[in-house]
């Protein structure tokens, strides 16, 4: 077990207030991308990153691209940092109860300060809360460890994922953070155009999946699955995908909104002797099940080792 104790424990039932918090801070930083990011295909261009210090909005352009800032937060110093191309620098504190209207109100204030103009849908998205960010005051909950263990593990990740991503020659999205359910995901592409979606589905939707694709995330939990873990589906979900294997055996298939999806819990992965080993084997025995029952040229796609080449 001397591998899976280097990785922290992270439940969530009993954080679901430390869990929101930081999600819909993460949210208002994402908003604020997607504002002021020129469009990039499926998405990409509102997306959040991990990095050394924390989760990060990554550069974003302003003064009409002459200048960049990004918004950032710390895990090591548990606050809020604003960085300019110019060389400013701004920030506050998470701790000792900030909530999300407080987040909110600093932070548009540091934005003013430096005459960055953003004006962002001021409300969560797909989350249960019809508040506006600057009334949500009953989430305050910023906590130092969950916070901590929770990007830890978002590190971790992130370079599996990397890993896993290099191993495949078609188009692939980086390894990003999709702010509005909290996800760590990479997705692989066909390159064939997917069916069209019904004229009344979302436009979110619309774009993400308007080419075929398999999608690999982890995530920290929700009500509907009150335990972090990683998923992988395949999009249209091709016939008979759920019975083919996975691996390690803990992994399953379940149902999801009527279509089967990989399930590997994170605390099923810690029981694992060699836990990178172990989810690298989950990410690969899910995409060969979904690219095989979709007819992906797998082989084509495959990148193989140097002295191959």
């Amino acid at each position: 077990m001397h591998h899976s104790a280097q990785l922290p424990l992270l439940d969530y039932k009993g954080n679901e207030q430390k869990k929101m918090t930081l999600h819909l801070f993460l949210q208002i930083m994402g908003k604020i991308r997607l504002k002021s990011t020129p469009r990039k295909n499926h998405w990409w261009y509102v997306t959040e990153y991990v990095t050394t210090k924390g989760i990060t909005t990554g550069p974003i352009p302003y003064n009409e691209g002459m200048d960049t800032f990004d918004i950032t937060i710390n895990v090591h110093r548990h606050q809020l940092e604003v960085s300019t191309s110019k060389g400013e620098a701004a920030g506050f504190s998470l701790l000792h109860g900030t909530s999300v209207a407080d987040f909110y109100q600093q932070l548009s204030e540091i934005l003013r300060r430096f005459n960055i103009s953003v004006s962002i849908l001021d409300k969560p998205y797909d989350v249960t809360i019809g508040k506006p960010f600057e009334q949500i005051t009953q989430y305050h909950h910023y906590e130092e460890t969950y916070t901590q263990n929770f990007w830890r593990i978002l590190l971790w990740v992130d370079g599996v994922f990397k890993e896993f991503s290099g191993r495949f020659y078609g188009k692939t999205c980086p390894v990003h953070l999709y702010w509005h359910s909290m996800d760590l995901a990479v997705t692989r592409f066909s390159g064939k155009q997917a069916p069209a979606m019904p004229a009344e589905a979302r436009i979110s939707d619309k774009d993400a999946y308007s080419h075929e694709c398999i999608s690999f995330g982890f995530w920290g939990g929700d009500e509907k699955m009150p335990e972090p873990a990683f998923y992988s589906y395949t999009y249209p979900s091709p016939s008979g995908v759920d019975q083919e294997p996975l691996i390690p055996s803990t992994a399953q298939w379940v149902d999801s909104n009527g279509s089967p999806m990989a399930l590997l819990t994170y605390n099923n992965l810690l029981k694992a002797t060699d836990p990178r080993a172990a989810l690298l084997g989950f990410l690969e025995s899910a995409y060969i099940a979904g690219a095989k029952k979709a007819d992906w040229d797998i082989e084509k796609m495959k990148v193989p080792e140097l002295d191959n080449i």
